[in-house]
């Protein structure tokens, strides 16, 4: 992709800060490199709010309310979105941007299909999305999955107490945990960062499986303390995320959005694929536990199971 011929990027969770924040930069650009719109987030206020913004600023917008915690809505939002691009309502697709994402507070909470909330929204859904575009971009493309370094816990998030991922079965992390545990921040925390890790994970298949002219990359918004997701935390938490937000280099929605559009727009990243690993503004090798070909073949054949079960499950309830 380069700025002279944007196309449309769709992103997900465009309600509130980071993806609000990208959303808006991307709206902001000047005419030529400014890319259509669509908004894909569950329906309401805040999402007619930030679609009108964005027209706003000047941008071409549709918005297409969508329930990430129910596998459905995800294969109605891919068929609306290509009904808009066969149209020619919304230019050329050449960027998905795979925002959207929750820190379930209880492990045992399920989505609308059965599977664990954290990994069902942050990953199943984004995987269901992209599985049934993959074939409407138009080349050069760019797929940019939100990813953190939680999956291994850096020394920033270890200081706060934030746990790494416990990779599994992906067959097993998409079940919620049984009802006889209690739910804790710890167990809330694995979930978080084992979703992470499955990002990198199928970032790098994905890669491998695309058509030609697809580009991966996953994208690290920085420590971002203080936003919708650590609230999930709890009171406390949430004080002292307030308490970091305040110290030089850290991170923010303000200045991490505008990067992720940059990310997904710009020339300079045209480089990027193969789920390389951009953390703001800067790539960064990732560890070692982040490749691993044969745990990534496990990921792509247990996600198309996962996802055909729910499929047949409502071809039979209808």
């Amino acid at each position: 992709m380069t700025t002279a011929n944007p196309g449309t990027v769709l992103i997900t969770g465009p309600t509130g800060g980071l993806g609000r924040a990208a959303t808006l930069a991307m709206a902001a650009r000047p005419a030529p490199e400014r890319p259509d719109l669509l908004l894909v987030g569950r329906a309401g206020e805040t999402l007619t709010e930030v679609a009108d913004d964005a027209r706003a600023a000047g941008a071409t917008v549709h918005a297409i309310g969508c329930d990430l915690a129910r596998l459905a809505d995800l294969r109605a939002t891919a068929e609306r979105a290509k009904k808009l691009l066969v149209d020619g309502a919304l230019g050329p697709l050449r960027g998905l941007v795979a925002n959207a994402g929750v820190m379930a507070k209880d492990t045992r909470t399920a989505s609308a299909d059965g599977y664990e909330l954290t990994f069902a929204v942050n990953y199943l859904a984004h995987a269901q999305l992209i599985a049934d575009l993959l074939g409407s971009f138009a080349t050069p493309a760019r797929i940019v999955l939100l990813g953190s370094n939680t999956y291994h816990a850096n020394l920033g998030r270890k200081m706060i107490g934030v746990q790494p991922a416990r990779w599994r079965d992906p067959i097993e992390l998409a079940q919620p945990a049984p009802a006889d545990t209690g739910p804790s921040f710890k167990a809330m925390g694995v979930a978080y960062a084992n979703s992470k890790l499955g990002i990198l994970y199928y970032a790098h298949e994905l890669q491998r499986r695309a058509p030609a002219g697809i580009s991966v990359a996953v994208f690290e918004p920085g420590f971002m303390p203080g936003t919708g997701l650590a609230r999930q935390a709890g009171p406390a938490a949430e004080r002292i995320g307030r308490g970091i937000q305040r110290l030089p280099g850290i991170a923010s929605p303000d200045k991490s959005g505008p990067e992720l559009a940059s990310v997904v727009l710009d020339h300079r990243w045209a480089h990027l694929r193969d789920g390389a690993f951009v953390v703001r503004d800067k790539k960064r090798d990732v560890k070692p536990i982040a490749h691993d070909p044969e745990r990534e073949r496990r990921l792509w054949d247990a996600t198309t199971e996962l996802l055909q079960k729910v499929k047949q499950a409502d071809r039979t309830e209808s």
